[in-house]
């Protein structure tokens, strides 16, 4: 009778572990690794290496920012110029604006292809300094521009090759920009996911942009023309950019457009935070409160990178993953990040 009614709360308490297990795995597994410009930590960004290198790392979802050339096509670029990650001043001198840049919108497709890409550097007394000096050397081996349309089809043929199903992340690059010079390029980008398969909200894609203003054309005009529902999200850099989101109801107001926000991860974690006193914000609670995710930028293993407040790298996604209770990180290191989430 005792040894039964024994066998019957063991049975009753292992129950509870093996629930619990399983609910602690699936929360982990929610958490997903974004590689930000791809494995930009070790090569050159939005390169087709550093897309390839991040799908083998493990990363969730492969990042692409998205700019338009002279002649429509879409291209993977970070910046709307092309003179911080390109040799476009020394193929192209004539080019140059009066501003002293070089701008995408000012090439055609066959004029980006005769450039070499690099790790992306500042021009000091006339010569190259890299941003990150322990990053890919610039000049040595070849890289250049992909085409968006070259890098999706590379993540979806290594996700036929290798049967995993890495998620791309797109974001509209300057589209108020683009719009004064007459491309609609939120349109052209929606139009080329649709072609390639991304339709609704089910498909491994997250659109994002940091102009709230182009998000809700996308919603409201260009995916019902379109018929596509993809994921949307609000990327923002702080409380100045739309202080309105910061108050009581703006989440509420965010998620009627978006089903994710991207902010600068100060706006999770206070920068002000020390080892002893960290300050989680309130903002993950009201993004989530209101149906939304939150997918922070951009966590870096460089000198200099890793806040105060944080003993290493790994304890920063410690903080920000489980005590700030964030979705997803932008990293240049998914190698690193995919390796904490497994390890814990």
């Amino acid at each position: 009778m005792h040894s039964s009614r024994f066998r019957s709360i063991a049975a009753k308490a292992i129950g509870v572990l093996l629930m619990t297990a399983t609910l602690s795995t699936q929360a982990q597994s929610q958490k997903v690794v974004i590689a930000h410009r791809g494995a930009s930590g070790y090569l050159p960004e939005h390169t087709l290496q550093a897309k390839a290198m991040a799908f083998a790392m493990g990363a969730d979802y492969i990042e692409q920012d998205v700019v338009m050339t002279s002649d429509d096509h879409l291209i993977v670029l970070h910046d709307i110029t092309l003179d911080r990650t390109t040799d476009v001043a020394e193929r192209f001198p004539d080019r140059v604006r009066d501003d002293g840049r070089y701008y995408a919108i000012d090439f055609t497709l066959a004029e980006v292809r005769q450039l070499r890409a690099s790790e992306g550097f500042d021009i000091e007394n006339g010569e190259k300094k890299q941003g990150y000096a322990n990053r890919f050397p610039i000049g040595e081996s070849t890289f250049s521009v992909p085409t968006l349309s070259e890098e999706i089809e590379l993540i979806q043929g290594m996700n036929k090759s290798t049967g995993k199903n890495v998620g791309i992340y797109p974001e509209i690059k300057g589209p108020e920009f683009h719009r004064e010079a007459g491309k609609d390029i939120s349109s052209a980008v929606v139009r080329m996911l649709k072609s390639y398969g991304y339709a609704s909200k089910q498909d491994k894609v997250f659109l994002q942009t940091f102009s709230f203003e182009e998000l809700k054309i996308i919603h409201d005009e260009i995916m019902p023309a379109q018929g596509v529902d993809l994921n949307l999200v609000q990327l923002i850099g702080g409380v100045s950019s739309y202080p309105w989101m910061f108050e009581e109801d703006g989440m509420d107001k965010l998620s009627a457009f978006a089903d994710g926000v991207g902010p600068e991860k100060g706006l999770v974690v206070s920068r002000d935070s020390q080892k002893a006193n960290i300050q989680v914000s309130d903002f993950v609670t009201r993004a989530h409160a209101a149906g939304m995710q939150v997918h922070p930028y951009t966590y870096r293993l460089d000198p200099g990178q890793v806040p105060d407040y944080a003993n290493s790298y790994e304890d920063l996604l410690e903080i920000h993953y489980f005590r700030a209770d964030i979705d997803g990180v932008f990293t240049d290191f998914p190698d690193r990040a995919v390796e904490f989430l497994r390890n814990r």
